[in-house]
C-alpha cells in the first residue's frame, strides 16, 4: 500500500513530440490508391532522435509509462478510432487532404493519472509563411500547392511538435518506474547538421527546414521556445497593466460624474441614479425653478 502514496511536492516530466511525416506517392501507387496523392505517418515519440536515424525522434521507448495512444483520423477513413496499445505509437495511411487529428494518451495502471489529449493538424504539403511576419510590409500571399512532381522533389514534409508530460505529486510505485527509465538527453545542437523543425510560433526556423533532410530536436531549441514563451508572458504582463491603468481611470471618472449628481452632501428631489457597467444609462433631473436636464453616465468596467 506504501507504493500507492502520493509523493507531495514531487514534479517529473517526459519528453516527447507528435506530428506527422508525409511522401509523395509514385505515379503508379497514385493509380492504385483511389485519387490519393501521399503516404503519411502520424506518432507520439520521445524527442531526442536515435543516431543516424531517418525518423524524427523515437530514441527512446515510451511504452514503460504509455499504455495506448488513440489516433482519431477523419470519418472518411475505415476504422477512424486507431488504438496502438504498443511502441511504435503510430499510424501510417494514404491520402490527399489535410485534416485534425485527435491524440490521446493513456498511461499505465501504475500511473494513476488521467488520460492527455492532444491535436494535431495533419500537413501533406510544404511549409510556407502565410502569416505577418514582425516588420512585414504585407500579409504574404496564399501559396499554391505544388504538384506532384515538384513536391517529390522536394523530399518529405515534416510537421513535429516539442511538448513535456509533466506528473506532479506521483504515486510512489509510478515515480520510481520513471526514474529507472530515465530520458536520453537532448543534443545541444545537431551533430549531424540537421535541420531544425518548423513551427508556426518560430518563423525563422522556416528558411532552415526547408533544406531538406531530417530534422531533429535540440536542447537550444528548447531554450529558444522557453524564451519565447517568457516574452510572451512579459507581454501579455504589460497590457493587462494598461488596461488596468484605463480602468482605474474611467472608475475615477464614474465617481466624478456621481459627485456632480449631490449638492451638499445630499441627492437632489427626484434624481435616478442608474449606473450600469456595461452601457450608457440617461438619467433625467428636475430640480425646482430650472427646466428638466438630461445627463448621461458611462462606465466601464464590472
Amino acid at each position: 500500500m506504501a507504493d500507492r502514496v502520493r509523493v507531495r511536492g514531487v514534479t517529473i516530466h517526459r519528453p516527447i513530440i507528435y506530428g506527422n511525416t508525409a511522401t509523395v506517392l509514385s505515379p503508379a501507387e497514385r493509380e492504385l490508391s483511389r485519387d490519393h496523392t501521399h503516404r503519411w505517418t502520424v506518432a507520439v515519440r520521445s524527442a531526442p532522435s536515435a543516431p543516424d536515424s531517418d525518423i524524427v525522434g523515437g530514441a527512446d521507448d515510451l511504452g514503460y509509462f504509455i499504455k495506448r495512444v488513440t489516433f482519431k483520423l477523419h470519418d472518411t477513413y475505415p476504422n477512424p478510432t486507431r488504438n496502438i496499445d504498443k511502441p511504435p505509437f503510430e499510424v501510417s495511411e494514404t491520402g490527399w487532404g489535410e485534416f485534425e487529428i485527435q491524440i490521446r494518451i493513456t498511461y499505465v495502471a501504475e500511473s494513476g493519472e488521467k488520460a492527455t489529449t492532444l491535436y494535431h493538424h495533419l500537413k501533406l504539403h510544404p511549409w510556407s509563411i502565410t502569416f505577418p511576419l514582425p516588420n512585414a510590409p504585407a500579409v504574404p500571399v496564399e501559396p499554391e500547392i505544388p504538384s506532384p512532381e515538384n513536391a517529390a522533389k522536394l523530399g518529405p514534409v515534416h510537421s513535429w511538435q516539442y511538448d513535456e508530460i509533466v506528473f506532479t505529486d506521483p504515486f510512489q510505485n509510478f515515480l520510481n518506474l520513471l526514474t529507472s527509465h530515465p530520458p536520453m538527453p537532448l543534443p545541444k545542437t545537431s551533430l549531424n547538421k540537421k535541420p531544425v523543425p518548423f513551427h508556426s510560433s518560430n518563423p525563422a526556423s522556416l528558411e532552415a527546414s526547408l533544406k531538406g533532410g531530417v530534422p531533429e530536436f535540440t536542447s537550444a531549441m528548447e531554450k529558444d521556445e522557453a524564451d519565447r514563451l517568457e516574452e510572451a508572458k512579459g507581454k501579455i504582463i504589460k497590457e493587462q497593466e494598461k488596461w488596468r491603468i484605463v480602468l482605474m481611470e474611467k472608475e475615477k471618472e464614474l465617481e466624478r460624474l456621481q459627485k456632480l449628481l449631490i449638492i451638499e452632501g445630499v441627492i437632489l428631489p427626484n434624481v435616478r441614479i442608474s449606473v450600469s457597467t456595461r452601457k450608457a444609462t440617461v438619467l433625467r433631473t428636475s430640480v425646482p425653478g430650472r427646466p428638466s436636464e438630461t445627463t448621461a453616465i458611462s462606465s466601464v468596467g464590472g
